[in-house]
């Protein structure tokens, strides 16, 4: 049997108040504390006014958010300081921009933990940069298949890119960063992304620079210029690098043969 207090993550989506779920909404309302890290004053504000009580989980980044501190580190703190309200048997809302489970591991942390003490927690979806890009770029990923990952990962990895497919760099703003520290990147790290891409892109291929609006006052970026040339470009820490595909997909023929063969008497 669960214990009383007990933990929901939800997601607050990337622009704000317009794309906050109504499930999203009565979470928040119904808890008896919200935890969040929101950068944004005016998104902080607006959760702390639906909150009973409200507690802010920005000032464990370190003072300024100051370069220095591994990012694990702070993640595990969040975790662990969501979960210290979870142990007094509170009803707890951790809210996080965007979608809870989309590049936000303390949501997985704080639900692991909270499960293996045997607190009841769940997740509740909310609106991604990924929803948002499709939207905007007008882009259906099945068209053409996608690939997306970080995009450190994808540099130190030797992941097997299908130039036929959309692919997807998150955080190319801190490219190449094997610290965990820092929050920005060098055009020295940039230099070698292209260098990797570049094996499976010409240089003079279209590539699509994207950040999601925040704001009903805000544009939505979206900056489209050549591969060869995205070290000279500004990435940001919200920046996303969408490559489109090179190539046309080459039909597997073995497989169309076997599909086309098959016998009707196989729906018998």
């Amino acid at each position: 049997m669960g214990k009383q207090g007990s933990l929901v993550c939800v997601g607050s989506g990337m622009r704000l108040a317009g794309q906050l779920t109504p499930r999203a909404k009565s979470c928040i309302e119904q808890a008896d504390v919200v935890l969040a890290a929101m950068a944004n004053h005016l998104s902080r504000q607006w959760i702390k006014e639906m909150s009973k009580e409200y507690r802010c989980l920005l000032d464990l980044y370190g003072e300024g958010g100051a370069e220095g501190k591994p990012r694990g580190q702070t993640y595990d703190e969040m975790a662990e300081r969501i979960m210290e309200e979870v142990r007094k048997g509170r009803r707890v809302c951790a809210v996080f921009y965007g979608h809870p489970s989309v590049f936000s591991c303390i949501s997985k942390k704080a639900i692991d933990l909270a499960r293996a003490e045997a607190f009841s927690a769940h997740m509740e979806p909310g609106i991604s940069a990924a929803d948002c890009l499709y939207a905007d770029l007008e882009i259906d990923p099945a068209s053409a298949g996608e690939q997306a990952m970080e995009c450190t990962q994808f540099m130190i990895y030797q992941r097997f890119i299908d130039p036929s497919a959309l692919l997807i760099l998150w955080q190319p703003g801190v490219a190449g960063d094997l610290s965990m520290k820092r929050f920005e990147t060098h055009q020295a790290y940039i230099k070698l992304l292209v260098e990797k891409l570049s094996r499976d892109y010409p240089l003079d291929h279209e590539v699509i620079l994207y950040e999601a609006a925040t704001s009903p006052l805000e544009p939505t970026r979206i900056e489209r210029l050549p591969l060869g040339e995205l070290p000279q470009a500004t990435l940001n820490q919200i920046t996303t690098l969408v490559v489109p595909p090179c190539q046309e997909m080459a039909p597997d023929n073995a497989m169309l043969d076997k599909l086309q063969t098959l016998p009707e008497s196989v729906w018998e």
